[in-house]
């Protein structure tokens, strides 16, 4: 029975009992497939009516105990479709294709999230609240979250710039350029991304190159399954290492397109103005 059909039932039943005078819209059951997906949801107010997430689903607490149909090797179709859900919050890149054209065909309900600008995130956020009858909650959260990236912008507008480079992976050594969510965040703390012209927007590069460009600072993240296994102090020639500016930052804040975005940038920001009054 799809979603339609269920509140028409709903609303009929409703209507005879005379018990729908302070209801609205009947829950739905939704199954979030990524990590980012979930905490959106959390955030409009609908995160009562997940049923399933994937692997790394970790925020807000509650989201831990949601039963786990998969991850990024791929979603288990066999349980997702025992779940009877209502809606599937796919995430385009990061769920595999066939998946998603598999669950498309077997008529599943499915919105493919796929936020890739700062501002973007809020745009999410208010489509969601569309889908899920989460309106009111979804336009305050948006609405919340576009004031404080407009003031974070306007607050560090004039900083001077700081040369970083963001040790994204370590082996192989990765980093972020162009038009990558993380290069955005940069942006508004000022900080100048020493390989920002490179080729691809998760650029390769080498140790030699990160000595050639001598960035002030060294940033890099706590993520799970990526071991920072550089042992940045072999090059003191570095400015950041020289100044032991290797800042560690947390990796959900940074690379999550979620409203916790926010104190991502704050924390980013703040470390970079300990570093100009130094």
């Amino acid at each position: 029975m799809n979603v339609n059909v269920k509140a028409c039932c709903w609303l009929l039943a409703c209507w005879l009992t005379s018990t729908c005078v302070a209801a609205a819209e009947p829950p739905l059951r939704i199954v979030a497939l990524a990590p980012h997906a979930v905490e959106l949801l959390y955030a409009i107010g609908a995160g009562d009516e997940l049923v399933a997430a994937t692997e790394h689903a970790d925020y807000p607490e509650q989201a831990k105990q949601l039963p786990r149909i998969g991850g990024y090797a791929g979603i288990q179709l066999d349980k997702l479709l025992a779940l009877k859900p209502d809606l599937v919050v796919a995430w385009q890149d990061g769920n595999r294709n066939q998946d998603i054209e598999r669950m498309q065909q077997l008529g599943l309900r499915v919105y493919l999230s796929h936020p890739q600008t700062l501002a973007q995130v809020a745009d999410e956020l208010e489509r969601l609240g569309e889908l899920t009858h989460h309106q009111a909650q979804a336009t305050a959260a948006a609405q919340q979250y576009r004031q404080q990236l407009t003031a974070l912008r306007r607050d560090n507008a004039a900083k001077r710039p700081v040369k970083v480079f963001y040790q994204l992976w370590s082996n192989p050594l990765m980093t972020v350029a162009g038009d990558s969510w993380v290069q955005q965040i940069l942006a508004v703390c000022q900080a100048d991304n020493v390989f920002s012209d490179a080729a691809s927007d998760y650029p390769q590069v080498s140790l030699e190159n990160v000595l050639l460009r001598q960035p002030e600072v060294i940033l890099n993240t706590d993520e799970t399954g990526n071991p920072q296994s550089i042992d940045w102090q072999q090059w003191p020639e570095i400015p950041a290492v020289k100044q032991q500016h290797i800042i560690t930052l947390n990796a959900d804040l940074l690379q999550r397109p979620t409203p916790r975005a926010i104190d991502g940038i704050a924390q980013l920001c703040s470390a970079l103005d300990s570093v100009r009054q130094q």
